[in-house]
């Protein structure tokens, strides 16, 4: 494989001839070093960069086999000669480094081969900045936390190994160190398993370029030969390169297997497996069957044999549990086993599951609802839905690794929803990214020692080519190794996205496509200002009631004079399900007006539409009112896309009581989400 070079030599040597020592005032790095001490004067990098070790000839030739094309690096006959010194230190803490660069030269200090590793990416984002003449300076460094990760989703669309390998040498470049593979869900098997070859003669092959179109269609998969067949599975082999090539770049790969629910692949060439014995009729596996754990272990069994990782990943989230409650196996088993519902029978599985791994040398990590009936002993909970899962395993002495989706999901759009490509219907940005702490000093400390770390997650339902999966990971994922790394007293967003738009540079150069964070519009404009009109602060009759789990600031929402952002869920849009849009704002008092205007939001991925009209209508009396116009919805808007739209009416009349009626379409149904009713 040809491997995309993010460092030339060129790059290293072109100062080199530079006369008068830089002026640093930030090493440029990122993840940003935990202690940074300038020095005087500079080294200036020759062509061929010699060093001695004191680490396992192995450790130094895959340093060297990593270099190639970034470093000319090759070992020192003599330590006279030698301008770069890898110095064992067992002071310093797993995975931090020493490093020091003076006009002799460099040396960089670890307990360990990572260490050493993270110090060298250190010198290459330094030589990035600073050309072929590094600055004197001494960076004392070590990770905050342990887990530092990055999740690919390759069921919703695959992705080549080629293309994951290449990822990988970005996150080994700003010291992220473990890879969550999602090689398994509804859309697609990804992994070859030899006992079961139907998982990627058919359950990894569909009959529809996309997921949206495969799951518009029915959601059924075709066999492997089928001329229409979209998707893809790697061979053990291909299994095996990407696990090695992980671990000469320090990242640990973590496989997933869904289980017990995610799984309609599975049951579709698998049926027997499922409480219904027919496929396409349910996502979760049978618990009450000997047969379902005869299969996951034996999937299991081959997926620890090419996975050297301490963890196994089991899913465990969403599971509807809805055949559980009706089939006599499953019934049986709650019986025989004492368990008092569903949730518990999902604890079963997940327990008795737990077992066979541990019992193999393994850990088992899951989705927080591994949490309901009861976690299993040893089980590390991964806290996708808020924080709360991950703190309540933390309390019960249970490891966490945090990666809550409203700071963590990198498949939320990202900058202004209308120009960005489909996202989930959500937002996230750099700076929401950057600005979670996994372990605040809130929580305490017997609760923040158990949290390993943090991880951004990338979902691909809506995210199918290669450079639309680096536009969403990449700045992104660069908060998410700053926020693993960093203390989090020193960390400065300002610093840090100064860092990272000269990083967003290297990354086009060296043929990534990460996001134009340059460019980025940032927040909603609309919600940035607090609206001062005739409505603010007036009352509002509820004619129809708004969604209780989307009430904003309840009766006061559409007039406390605030707009709210790209994300509808950011407690300042309100939602009704199902139902009409019907509200009356009180201006106290009759006054002429001259505008009535209230927003939309559009999300098609979370349900959420534009409704059919809006009606804005003007009384004295509270009983009787004038219409003052109905607005279509704009035609011209991508029903697709996430997209706003402000329904206004402009003129002159008189009247106290303004009245908004958002009328939904009843054959789709769905959400309506508003803001504020704004009266002048």
């Amino acid at each position: 494989m040809k491997r995309l070079r993010i460092l030339g030599c060129a790059a290293l040597l072109a100062g080199a001839a530079a006369c008068s020592d830089p002026a640093p005032r930030t090493t440029g790095i990122i993840p940003a070093p935990r202690e940074t001490t300038w020095l005087e004067g500079s080294f200036a990098l020759p062509a061929t960069l010699r060093y001695t070790t004191q680490f396992e000839p192995a450790d130094a030739a895959e340093l060297e086999t990593w270099a190639a094309g970034r470093f000319d690096l090759h070992p020192a006959a003599a330590e006279a000669e030698a301008q770069l010194r890898l110095v064992q230190d067992p002071a310093v803490a797993a995975e931090g480094y020493r490093l020091r660069v003076d006009r002799r030269g460099i040396e960089i200090a670890a307990a360990d081969a990572a260490g050493i590793f993270y110090g060298m990416q250190s010198l290459l984002e330094m030589a990035d900045r600073f050309g072929g003449r590094i600055p004197a300076v001494e960076i004392a460094d070590a990770p905050r936390f342990a887990w530092r990760g990055l999740m690919f989703d390759v069921s919703r669309h695959f992705r080549t190994k080629e293309f994951v390998m290449k990822q990988l040498d970005l996150m080994a470049r700003h010291k992220l160190n473990r890879m969550h593979w999602h090689l398994t869900d509804a859309a697609g098997w990804r992994i070859a398993i030899d006992r079961y070859p139907e998982l990627t003669e058919i359950a990894a092959w569909r009959p529809y370029p996309n997921w949206a179109a495969w799951s518009r269609g029915g959601a059924r998969y075709c066999r492997r030969d089928d001329p229409e067949a979209h998707g893809g599975f790697y061979t053990k082999d291909d299994i095996r390169e990407v696990v090695e090539y992980a671990r000469q770049r320090h990242i640990e790969v973590i496989p997933e297997i869904e289980m017990p629910s995610h799984s309609e692949e599975v049951l579709a060439v698998y049926p027997a497996l499922s409480c219904t014995g027919e496929p396409y009729t349910s996502s979760d596996f049978c618990v009450g069957s000997e047969a379902t754990f005869e299969f996951l272990e034996n999937v299991l069994d081959e997926v620890i044999a090419l996975f050297p990782s301490e963890y196994v990943h089991i899913g465990g989230d969403e599971a509807p549990k809805t055949h559980w409650r009706t089939c006599p196996k499953c019934r049986e088993r709650m019986r025989r086993e004492g368990l008092k519902d569903v949730d518990e029978l999902q604890s079963y599985l997940v327990r008795r599951i737990e077992r066979y791994l541990n019992a193999r040398g393994r850990r088992l990590i899951g989705w927080d609802e591994i949490l309901e009936g009861g976690l299993a002993p040893d089980a590390t909970v991964m806290s996708w839905r808020g924080v709360e899962g991950g703190i309540a395993a933390a309390r019960s002495g249970h490891q966490a690794v945090m990666t809550p989706g409203s700071h963590c999901y990198l498949d939320h759009c990202q900058d202004d929803p209308s120009v960005e490509p489909p996202s989930a219907a959500s937002f996230v940005s750099l700076a929401d990214v950057y600005g979670y702490d996994p372990a605040p000093d809130s929580l305490g400390t017997d609760v923040q020692r158990m949290i390993l770390g943090v991880q951004g997650n990338l979902w691909c339902e809506h995210v199918v080519t290669d450079d639309h999966f680096e536009h969403m990971l990449w700045p992104r994922g660069l908060a998410i190794a700053e926020v693993g790394w960093s203390d989090r007293e020193k960390m400065d967003y300002d610093d840090f996205h100064a860092r990272v738009l000269d990083a967003v540079e290297r990354m086009r150069g060296a043929g990534y496509h990460p996001f134009d964070q340059k460019s980025a519009v940032g927040s909603r404009p609309e919600s940035r200002e607090a609206v001062e009109c005739l409505s603010t602060g007036k009352p509002v009759t509820y004619l129809t009631a708004y969604n209780a789990g989307y009430a904003a600031a309840g009766d006061a929402t559409m007039t406390d004079g605030l707009r709210g952002g790209w994300k509808f869920g950011d407690k300042r849009w309100q939602g009704w399900l199902n139902r009409n849009v019907d509200l009356v704002v009180d201006l106290g008092e009759r006054q002429t007006i001259a505008y009535v205007g209230v927003d939309f939001i559009q999300a098609p991925a979370a349900e959420i539409y534009m409704p059919g009209s809006v009606e804005l209508s003007l009384s004295d009396d509270n009983e009787h009112f004038t219409a003052l116009a109905t607005v279509a919805v704009d035609e011209t808007l991508d029903p697709r896309k996430t997209a706003f739209q402000t329904f206004a009416w402009q003129g002159e009349a008189a009247g106290r009581y303004v009245r908004v009626t958002a009328r939904i379409d009843t054959a789709r149904g769905g959400w309506l989400f508003t803001d504020e009713a704004i009266v002048r």
